[in-house]
């Protein structure tokens, strides 16, 4: 099976390009993808070959490097994240002291303390 690199894909026409080690441009359609596969340009694929109307058709494509991990990329560094954890511990031992005490954040402060917990689940998460 010949190799290549995706040149170029457009998600919402569905097809691109690939670059092939052999030096042609073989025409890639997203029924030939993996479900769920979006190619990045630059990414190394493996594919069948067949002859299209106008050239070259991909057929039957395998990614062979693993697609970046978008949530990895965006994470937050662990040091960086570490400090947030320790800031969200202080905070919510001043709300947890203030319920001993009988009372419950005002509301603004309270939806301002719910909010940070919940970027800093969103980020955990990721």
């Amino acid at each position: 099976m010949p190799t290549g690199k995706v040149k170029w894909f457009d998600t919402e026409r569905g097809f691109g390009f690939i670059a092939s080690d052999e030096g042609d441009e073989v025409f890639l359609h997203a029924s030939a993808l993996p479900e769920g596969v979006v190619p990045k340009p630059g990414a190394k694929v493996d594919f069948g070959v067949a002859d299209g109307r106008r050239g070259p058709q991909a057929l039957s494509v395998k990614l062979l490097d693993p697609p970046p991990s978008v949530a990895k990329a965006q994470r937050k560094p662990a040091d960086d994240m570490a400090v947030i954890i320790e800031d969200v511990i202080k905070l919510l031992d001043n709300v947890g002291n203030s319920m001993r005490r009988g009372r419950y954040p005002e509301k603004g402060a309270a939806t301002k303390i719910a909010s940070v917990l919940r970027a800093v689940a969103d980020d955990l998460e990721v």
